[in-house]
């Protein structure tokens, strides 16, 4: 069967079916290296059908899921003008959120949804894309390292009661190939 990748924009009658996926790979991604209490807060404020749909009402983020086959497999979340939540500028676009389910992970999918949102940027005559990444999250680091972001800063991130670190990552447009 062949697989046949699309990326559909979400409307605010998808928000079930993206708390759902949020939760899943949040989950999967972070749990395990949180406490149960602050995952559990955050998940339970950041990641609610209330909180989602809000963000899916926002003109200034569009959220993206990405399928195969019909069979949705991840997504991403990107921000312009004021709905960033750092570097507000309207020459700049946050890359928020980026997901694939673990399954689907290793086969070039988030470079696929890299790509994409890079082109939006494009489109838009953007002269950067950035994004917040865990500093304890080596592997983002370095998928975003070799997809040409630099580290330019840091701005706390609330899981819970726990203040991390995340690194801002930048990537200028003009000098993406």
């Amino acid at each position: 069967m062949k697989n046949d990748f699309q990326l559909i924009r979400l409307a605010a009658t998808d928000q079930a079916e993206l708390v759902a996926l949020s939760i899943k790979t949040f989950s999967d991604a972070f749990k395990h290296q949180n406490t149960t209490e602050n995952f559990n807060v955050y998940i339970h404020t950041a990641l609610t059908s209330e909180k989602l749909t809000q963000e899916l009402n926002n003109p200034n983020s569009e959220f993206y899921f990405a399928k195969i086959n019909n069979e949705t497999i991840g997504y991403v979340k990107l921000n312009f003008n004021e709905a960033q939540s750092d570097l507000k500028e309207k020459k700049g676009m946050e890359l928020e959120r980026i997901y694939v389910l673990q399954d689907f992970q290793g086969n070039n999918l988030g470079k696929r949804l890299l790509d994409f949102t890079i082109t939006q940027a494009k489109q838009r005559k953007l002269t950067y894309v950035w994004l917040g990444v865990w500093d304890k999250n080596l592997r983002a680091i370095d998928f975003y390292k070799r997809n040409g972001f630099i580290i330019s800063g840091s701005h706390p991130f609330y899981l819970g009661s726990d203040c991390q670190t995340d690194l801002i990552m930048k990537l200028e447009i003009s000098e993406h190939k």
